[in-house]
């Protein structure tokens, strides 16, 4: 059994996909970060940078006592390894996989992350921000649009955690001020990932967790998320 510990943002869906799509074992700790949840201390001692996703697995392969893990790109790749889904074991096309894990995590996620909060959350209007991280981001689905161009998944011919990382970043893109006709294969990719019955249950837990995701947050909320030091 692992535990999720889990919120509904795009790096979390990123877990629960993986999971889903692995079919392991799992059951949801929420972790409400707009309550202030992800300062718990039992939290923290899972994840000691106060983010989601982390996860405990309580039958790690070792055989050893519970192993808690944060980041999620660290988590998919140990999922990964731990069902032998989702990843080459070895070789180039492993490395070709996780290479484009790693340009969501230091690419795509941070910029769209920022697009996201200059857009919507900043309480001034800084212009400025908005153009670069509007623009970066356009740039970003240009890059993937043009490996989709040559390839039916983000890592080459098969399915992989690449795929499972990227595609939550791209479910907001209206948000971002993105517009996917504009990207024909990045399109084509993504209503391919939507309809993916383990994706469907993935974000199936948004109405159990969080009904109320797309609200306006609060002051309270807002504090949480980018007033704490």
């Amino acid at each position: 059994m692992i535990d999720l510990y889990y919120w509904t943002t795009p790096n979390g869906h990123k877990i629960s996909i993986m999971l889903e799509e692995a079919n392991l074992a799992y059951r949801v700790k929420p972790v409400n970060i707009g309550l202030g949840e992800q300062f718990d201390p039992e939290f923290l001692s899972i994840a000691p940078n106060n983010r989601i996703p982390a996860i405990v697995d309580h039958s790690p392969q070792d055989g050893g006592q519970p192993l808690s893990m944060f980041e999620s790109g660290a988590i998919l790749e140990y999922l990964a390894d731990k069902s032998g889904l989702f990843l080459p074991s070895a070789g180039r096309e492993r490395y070709i996989v996780l290479q484009w894990l790693h340009w969501q995590m230091g690419g795509l996620g941070p910029m769209a992350g920022q697009n996201h909060h200059f857009c919507h959350y900043a309480p001034q209007k800084m212009e400025y921000a908005i153009e670069r991280y509007v623009r970066e981001t356009n740039r970003l689905y240009s890059v993937l649009d043009q490996r989709l161009a040559h390839h039916t998944y983000v890592g080459g011919d098969d399915y992989s955690i690449a795929d499972m990382a990227i595609y939550p970043w791209i479910v907001p893109w209206e948000k971002q001020r993105q517009t996917l006709e504009e990207f024909p294969d990045l399109e084509r990719w993504f209503e391919m990932i939507k309809a993916r019955p383990a994706v469907r249950r993935a974000y199936a837990l948004v109405e159990d967790v969080n009904p109320q995701a797309g609200v306006e947050m609060d002051e309270q909320a807002r504090k949480h998320l980018f007033g704490n030091r």
